[in-house]
């Protein structure tokens, strides 16, 4: 017998999807004769149900890196689409909705994409948003890197020395 895990408008983290939401229903699944559901879900709004396994409490998900100026965590949030219900834009990987890059500890302020270009490519848009996310913890990869290149250049090999010059110049143009 299952028991639910996660309650209505908790905050989690949804795992295949890379963001944060909030469960707006617990979902039991019951079979005949059982006194109690057999499998529980969460509808967070995505189109989809989750699974317990899919989805993480606040204080055990992983939090992205804090951006480079300390202004607090990148996440995704989800938008909804005011001009088309979810009926209208079934090909979108989320009907209904558009991803909205937040770069503040509020849940305002980062990147929006307008709705005609998202509805263009919704793949491509989705897939900008979550390296825009991802963007600090890629800045601090390359600055690691060029950090340990400095320490030992001798052990270079002229590939990685390559790798070193290009993740170099863009640390320093994103310095500036």
């Amino acid at each position: 017998m299952a028991k639910a895990k996660y309650h209505k408008s908790q905050r989690v983290f949804v795992k295949p999807v890379g963001t944060w939401a909030h469960v707006e229903a617990v979902v039991p699944k019951w079979i005949k004769g059982c006194d109690e559901p057999i499998k529980i879900v969460y509808d967070c709004g995505m189109g989809r149900e989750f699974s317990q396994e899919e989805l993480e409490e606040e204080s055990a998900a992983p939090l992205p890196a804090n951006s480079a100026n300390g202004s607090g965590p990148w996440r995704i949030v989800r938008g909804h689409n005011r001009w088309k219900s979810a009926d209208h834009c079934r090909h979108h990987p989320f009907p209904g909705t558009h991803p909205t890059v937040v770069t503040s500890d509020r849940d305002w302020g980062g990147w929006r994409v307008p709705g005609a270009e998202y509805d263009l490519d919704p793949y491509r848009i989705e897939q900008q948003a979550q390296v825009i996310v991802r963007a600090p913890i890629f800045l601090k990869l390359l600055e690691q890197l060029v950090q340990l290149s400095d320490q030992e250049p001798e052990n270079l090999s002229d590939d990685m020395a390559k790798l070193v010059q290009v993740a170099r110049r863009v640390v320093d143009d994103v310095s500036d």
